[in-house]
């Protein structure tokens, strides 16, 4: 392939957990291109199984798609915070959970055409329950669902969610098979 080089970033705005810029791109014929770019400040995710081996969905409203969706908890780090520690504030923030087995899953790049975000994601086991600790906007259901269910719902595209699909598909299917009773 031949060599694209970045040759310039303009930034047209500044968020709180991300900024967009325009980027200015020399392409192999010699043409100059202008692409966006969203630098995200990255998040952390979290699968939250019970012990009866069903997972745990949040059910919330989003904006962008202006619907409830389902999703598997997450969200953005505080700072400097390492992604585990994110992962375990968002499980028991979003869920009224915590716990004391957060083991590594996957992490993911959710937008590779434009946006550089990466999400760790973690499974959670050995859940206790706590008390959901939901930001003033924020309202948050949560439900649960067998992986047979929950897989069902993926391949019906009731469930959309990037982080979600990879990291439960991830989950179920890392031993090579789908668990059929659970």
């Amino acid at each position: 392939m031949e060599h694209v080089q970045r040759i310039g970033r303009t930034l047209k705005h500044h968020g709180t957990i991300l900024d967009m810029y325009s980027d200015t791109i020399s392409v192999p014929n010699g043409n100059v291109a202008y692409w966006d770019f969203i630098d995200h400040k990255g998040a952390a995710a979290v699968v939250p199984v019970l012990d009866d081996g069903r997972i745990l969905l949040v059910r919330q409203y989003r904006n962008a798609l202006d619907r409830e969706t389902l999703e598997i908890p997450a969200g953005g780090f505080n700072g400097d915070e390492p992604a585990i520690d994110a992962a375990a504030r968002e499980l028991e923030e979003e869920t009224g959970y915590c716990s004391s087995r957060l083991e590594h899953l996957i992490s993911i790049a959710t937008a590779v055409a434009f946006c550089n975000e990466i999400v760790d994601i973690y499974v959670a086991t050995d859940l206790k329950k706590t008390q959901q600790h939901l930001d003033e906007d924020e309202y948050i259901d949560v439900e649960a669902y067998t992986q047979k269910e929950v897989a069902d719902m993926i391949f019906s595209g009731k469930i959309q969610d990037s982080k979600t699909i990879a990291a439960v598909m991830a989950y179920i299917y890392r031993d090579g098979h789908i668990n059929n009773s659970k």
